[in-house]
């Protein structure tokens, strides 16, 4: 070991001091030059570069290869704290430009959206610099956390600019310390107050506060460096010819006493590195020397180049003092850890970096980050982790929408569409909501719908089950009238098997409707439309068989012997059986192809499953009301030209009026029935069954009772041939 340091003080030459004299850093973080046509540069870098030569004879460089895990670490630490909109600063260099590659790349990965990018032209180890290009950008950004990717040196100009500025309530993310004792200005507030630093993870070096704290000139008098420090820090004659201080300048003065703002002391990271980087070149220098001694022998002269160091330094590994194992070569490197430290300075001068967390990025996923937010100072003073995103995030119930030209971050947030939710905050499409359930108010949470139908115990249920009840029933108090006085003259006028026959049909269509109200049933479904159309299909056969029976009874006294002998075959009684043998023809072909079934209404009726009949075929039905409609139409028009008959007990205007407004329900029906769903639409047939059958029997019966309840005189037959004789009697006066 002895031989190998001597050979360190042999080979290398120490002719400048690359820092600050405010810093430990002093005192071991130096340029090393080897003898030779070549030059290996060993600096603070070592984690982040390895020194690699380009060929025998030209200049070693650095060359970079861990700083993806860096960038790894950053990416988390915006993701730990949600900041998915950040801005960077970038020295501008090719290593700056591939360091903004990768960073971009993986933050696209993982959702964090770039605010803006400033390139930084810096001049290494300059205090000045021209000021960024877009500096009323930076101020005006929404973005609140900066991260700055340099090394300490190239950023010295860019914290000046920073604390200049003071771009105060920024949260400034840093891949690199710097020396903050540097910077003397009068600004009561430090712009980097609350800066997050990432540094690679060092063991503590054993004895090394000892070290610090008893080093002195008087104890190694041949180190310059400790004389400067003495004479800046204490103020000690200094003599430049020898470049030592006075022999009686506070012997006991130690760098301990000196604030930390001044001086650290810690071992810096760069420190660190310069350690580790000198005890492996010394240890490759030693076992490069034993390799050409057991090679040449003794006694020969030893030649070395600077190519000749690479192969020891690259297959070198050792452990330090601190137990921290040393490897220079990147490929054989098995565990990276960086430190993340708040910067403490507030108060102006405390300047402390506090250890707040750690990055491993060769543990289990989901452990690779650790961070303590409780011993986290902001920027912004408050305990609350700052945000920082281009939009607020959408809230349960919205989704986001892209704002065109902008970053996939910046977004606008919309209501969910009708039976969609989202139950998230961020989410990118709402989900639409099964048939069976519905969305809530806020579009948070699918409801479970109600099973609904028409049901008897519902108002308008109710409504139309009194009035079916109470139709029917209205028509069989008429029926009994009519079979009470069944021998009176104006129930025998008008064929008194027809108007039985109308009115037990009556009864039946005024019934029909309790079909169409509750749960409804295969049976139920079935039997709706095929009742209704066979029952309104004898009622309407039996008006037009009323009609023709009249016609033909007023024209009998004409010539001709057809009319006599239709009336005594009661011809008009076979239309009944005729029209209703077609409409079960009908009703047949529309079981056998698209019978009516039940189905689930999920639309209509908001938060509600209505259970309705489907009709099967929409053609079929339509062709049954159609074909009500036709015997509608005809039995009108046979009335309408019956209309200036003989009017004592004729009934012809009556049909005619009641065809008229049965045919006038129908056709209002049709439109309304189309335009409405669910329960209304079930309501709206019932209602015009109701309607229609009401018109029937109010005009051409109502007229009836009222004469045989209220006028029992002129249903008699004297009323009647003294009525007919006042009429001729009339008639014979005008005509003379």
């Amino acid at each position: 070991m002895q031989f190998s340091w001597i050979s360190v003080s042999w080979f290398l030459q120490i002719p400048v001091l690359a820092c600050s004299y405010r810093s430990s850093e002093c005192l071991v973080r130096m340029n090393y030059r080897l003898n030779g046509n070549g030059t290996v540069v060993i600096v603070g870098f070592f984690p982040t570069y390895a020194a690699y030569p380009l060929n025998k004879t030209t200049d070693w460089r650095m060359t970079k290869f861990t700083s993806d895990f860096m960038i790894d670490g950053i990416v988390s630490l915006m993701l730990h704290f949600n900041w998915i909109w950040v801005g960077l600063f970038i020295i501008d260099d090719d290593k700056g430009a591939q360091t903004l590659s990768d960073l971009r790349s993986e933050m696209d990965k993982n959702g964090v959206c770039i605010a803006f990018v400033e390139m930084i032209l810096v001049s290494r180890g300059s205090y000045f610099t021209k000021s960024w290009k877009n500096q009323a950008r930076v101020l005006e950004s929404s973005s609140n956390v900066i991260i700055i990717y340099g090394d300490s040196d190239s950023l010295l100009s860019l914290i000046v600019n920073i604390k200049q500025k003071l771009l105060m309530w920024k949260v400034w993310v840093l891949n690199s310390h710097w020396d903050n004792s540097r910077f003397d200005d009068y600004f009561m507030i430090d712009s980097l107050h609350g800066a997050l630093i990432f540094s690679h993870h060092n063991e503590e070096i054993i004895n090394f506060s000892n070290f610090i704290q008893t080093v002195n000139p008087f104890k190694y008098p041949e180190d310059v460096y400790l004389h400067i420090l003495w004479h800046s820090f204490f103020n000690c004659s200094f003599f430049r010819k020898d470049c030592k201080i006075a022999q009686n300048c506070f012997p006991n003065a130690s760098l301990g006493f000196l604030p930390g703002s001044i001086f650290e002391m810690a071992m810096s990271e760069e420190s660190y590195n310069v350690y580790n980087a000198v005890y492996v070149v010394a240890h490759s220098l030693h076992e490069m020397i034993l390799n050409q001694l057991q090679t040449h022998g003794k006694g020969k002269e030893m030649t070395f180049f600077p190519w000749q160091l690479h192969p020891f330094l690259k297959n070198k590994q050792l452990i330090n003092h601190a137990g921290d194992n040393v490897v220079l070569h990147w490929k054989r490197k098995s565990h990276v850890q960086y430190d993340i430290f708040n910067f403490w300075n507030f108060p102006k001068g405390l300047g402390m970096n506090v250890k707040v967390g750690t990055f491993s990025p060769n543990v289990p996923e989901g452990q690779t980050l650790s961070v303590t937010h409780d011993m986290i100072q902001w920027a912004t003073g408050s305990t609350e982790i700052p945000r920082s995103v281009c939009s607020e995030s959408c809230h349960p119930g919205f989704r986001k929408t892209h704002q065109e030209g902008k970053a996939a971050c910046c977004f606008d947030c919309i209501p969910c569409s009708e039976n969609e939710i989202s139950n998230e905050t961020d989410m990118d499409q709402c989900v639409e909501c099964p048939e069976t359930h519905y969305a809530n108010s806020e579009k948070i949470h699918c409801l479970l719908k109600t099973v609904t139908f028409l049901a008897y115990d519902d108002p308008l249920g109710k409504t139309l089950s009194f009035m079916s009840l109470g139709f029917s029933s209205l028509t069989a108090v008429v029926l009994v009238v009519f079979l009470k006085n069944r021998d009176t003259p104006i129930v025998k006028a008008n064929n008194l098997a027809l108007s039985y026959t109308l009115l037990i049909t009556l009864t039946l269509c005024f019934l029909c409707p309790l079909l169409f109200i509750g749960r409804p049933s295969t049976a139920t479904c079935v039997l709706q439309q095929n009742i209704f159309g066979l029952l309104f299909t004898v009622a309407l056969s039996t008006v037009l068989a009323k009609t023709t029976t009249v016609v033909i009874a007023f024209k009998i006294t004409s010539p001709g012997r057809t009319r006599r002998w239709l009336l005594i075959l009661r011809a008009p009684n076979y239309i009944i059986p005729i029209c209703t043998l077609i409409e079960v023809v009908l009703s047949g072909i529309w079981l056998t192809t698209s019978p009516p079934f039940i189905d689930k209404d999920t639309h209509s009726e908001h938060g509600h499953i209505i259970i309705i009949c489907n009709k099967g075929s929409a053609i079929a039905f339509h062709c049954i009301l159609g074909y009500l409609g036709a015997l509608a139409l005809g039995s009108y028009f046979i009335a309408f030209l019956s209309r200036n008959l003989p009017d004592t007990f004729n009934e012809a205007k009556f049909l005619a009026f009641s065809m008229l407004v049965f045919c006038s329900v129908w056709i209002t029906f049709l439109p309304v029935y189309h335009s409405t769903k669910g329960k209304i639409m079930v309501a709206m047939e019932v209602f015009s069954i109701l309607a229609s059958s009401a018109s029937l029997l109010g005009i051409i019966f109502v007229p009836k009772c009222c004469i045989i309840l209220l006028r029992p005189e002129r249903n008699s037959i004297h009323y009647i041939r003294d009525k007919t004789y006042t009429g001729r009697k009339k008639k014979t006066l005008l005509n003379t």
